[in-house]
């Protein structure tokens, strides 16, 4: 199993690859078995085994989110959009996207709202295997440390009190209906104007999502020595009208100082841990003597994670004189 995981990641990749170069050719289920070197049926076998869905239900689900951003964020024609993600007709594509998202393309081109895409599936993950880090590189990255003045913004977000790391905040989030880590993620990738957005599709990597923690009274003590709840999110601007979806809290965050601890890109699968130590350590270690500032642990200053492996992982604390 630990191995076929690593097989379906590799199906996975390539999928999200060929998309994004409108490579119909090379999107067929017997083009991808023959990369693995087995039969379609027991690849796809596997493939439902692992992802827990048919691997014609995840090209279609994939096929379409990336539409529903070009049919959001472009101006090409709903017919070329239709032929570039393999769809024979506007009339196909029109019946698959309404199907999926409950209203055609054309009313979301001049309406968007938050609605749930597919966003990629990551079946292998060796952290979440309970695996760790294989430890054969380690960085030589040093952490950057620098201020700077974040303009008042706001946070769109769910929050969890209990929750303790990444992991544990969405098994503790499944366990809430419409909350649960696929329909979040759905949700905020779909949503238009993140500030933090590059143009990705994943989650929590370059789709303008992020970790979040909240200094609240209410939250647990951190291992910084302060209450915080944890919460997964996307900054917007300030301006910002959209509708919010029923099971998201939208906060407004006024403009300040923050300090940002920044280490470069890593190999997640055999740095993630060490790299998330030197992290804690620079935290754990800077010196604000001569800057004439301190961490504010002030009610409702947020401290925000991005962790983007093939970018950088980076943590923005707010400080005060």
């Amino acid at each position: 199993m630990y191995e076929w995981r690593k097989q379906i990641q590799t199906i996975v990749d390539e999928i999200d690859k060929c998309i994004k170069k409108y490579n119909g050719e090379a999107l067929t289920l017997r083009v991808l078995s023959r990369h693995l070197g087995y039969s379609e049926f027991y690849t796809t076998r596997k493939f439902k085994e692992i992802s827990g869905m048919s691997f014609r239900d995840y090209l279609r689900h994939r096929k379409l989110a990336f539409a529903l951003k070009e049919v959001r964020d472009s101006e090409k024609s709903l017919l070329d959009i239709a032929f570039d993600y393999g769809f024979s007709s506007h009339e196909a594509f029109t019946r698959a996207f309404k199907k999926t998202y409950g209203v055609t393309p054309s009313e979301y081109r001049k309406n968007p709202r938050p609605v749930i895409l597919r966003t990629k599936i990551n079946p292998f993950d060796r952290y979440f295997l309970g695996f760790g880090e294989i430890g054969m590189i380690k960085s030589t990255e040093d952490i950057k440390i620098y201020f700077v003045t974040i303009p008042a913004h706001k946070f769109l977000h769910i929050k969890n009190y209990e929750s303790n790391g990444y992991w544990d905040f969405w098994q503790k989030q499944s366990l809430i209906p419409g909350q649960d880590c696929e329909t979040i993620c759905g949700l905020l990738d779909s949503i238009k104007g993140k500030l933090d957005d590059v143009g990705g599709s994943e989650t929590n990597s370059g789709s303008g999502q992020i970790m979040a923690y909240i200094n609240d009274p209410e939250g647990r003590l951190c291992d910084w020595g302060f209450p915080r709840t944890e919460c997964y999110g996307v900054r917007l601007p300030i301006d910002y009208q959209g509708e919010v979806p029923p099971q998201m809290l939208m906060m407004d965050v006024p403009e300040a100082e923050y300090l940002v601890f920044e280490h470069g890109p890593f190999d997640y699968e055999q740095e993630n841990r060490t790299v998330e130590e030197k992290i804690e350590k620079a935290m754990a270690d800077f010196d604000f003597t001569d800057t004439g500032y301190r961490f504010d642990t002030s009610p409702d200053r947020i401290i925000y994670l991005y962790f983007n492996p093939e970018q950088f992982c980076k943590y923005v604390r707010p400080v005060r004189q």
